[in-house]
């Protein structure tokens, strides 16, 4: 893991064991940083400072912020029990259709565990999962959504419509807008495409809504992460607002 936000959402979460957290050395300690080795502190996790050089050796993404943590894998739920939702509210999922960008599918994440989602749903193959890039992006998102990974995305559709779940595509060529879909305040599933062809032909068809964003300049289609936030928040925009965490 690492950033800033990443590290810290790691640390609250306490979801999966974290080993270290390491931080470059010349930093101030304040604001996040200083959460962050507080929080390590209580939770008796070891950090480390070393040299910017060492660290930058260390780092896989463009911008870690001064620090990263080496953590157990995210644990990977059964598409079965994301199907059933969360204990006071139906199912919400995102499922990411062949999405290769780790950034938009970080900013995906980020963007649905703010609407709400109770789960998220990954393809196994020619797919981005979760690696330190997506992990950044999501800014923490990654602890808190679980997720399904699964060896095909139409397959999946199929079993969540057998599980009484509403799949509903994102694609540019649909007739009937996104804000006139009548099922965001079921069990639903929202699908999302990758960011150069969309929905895959087959996903499309298991699809039991397909639905468009209107968009009204002179370009043809949003990136996936942009897509996203529009069909999640649309979707929450029918549910009753989730209890905030105590």
């Amino acid at each position: 893991m690492e950033g800033r936000q990443a590290v810290r959402e790691l640390l609250v979460a306490g979801i999966r064991p974290t080993h270290e957290v390491v931080i470059a050395a010349g930093q101030n300690h304040s604001g996040m940083l200083a959460q962050i080795v507080e929080l390590a502190g209580e939770l008796r996790v070891p950090v480390k400072e070393v040299a910017r050089s060492k660290f930058e050796a260390m780092a896989v993404t463009e911008a870690p912020q001064g620090v990263l943590a080496r953590a157990a894998p995210l644990a990977e739920r059964d598409l079965d029990d994301l199907a059933r939702g969360a204990p006071d509210r139906p199912a919400f999922l995102l499922v990411l259709d062949g999405v290769t960008d780790p950034g938009n599918v970080g900013a995906a994440l980020r963007t649905a565990e703010c609407a709400g989602v109770t789960g998220a749903v990954l393809g196994r193959h020619r797919a981005a999962h979760i690696t330190p890039a997506a992990a950044k992006a999501a800014a923490g998102a990654v602890e808190h959504v679980p997720m399904a990974v699964v060896p095909g995305v139409p397959n999946a559709l199929s079993r969540l419509g057998e599980l009484g779940v509403w799949t509903v595509g994102l694609d540019v060529s649909a007739p009937t807008a996104v804000y006139d879909m009548n099922v965001a305040a079921e069990a639903v599933a929202l699908v999302v495409g990758s960011e150069g062809r969309g929905l895959s032909r087959l996903a499309r068809q298991r699809c039991d809504v397909v639905v468009t964003i209107p968009l009204a300049g002179r370009l043809s289609s949003l990136n996936a992460a942009a897509a996203t936030a529009i069909g999640c928040f649309e979707v929450a925009r029918h549910r009753p607002r989730p209890a905030p965490p105590s």
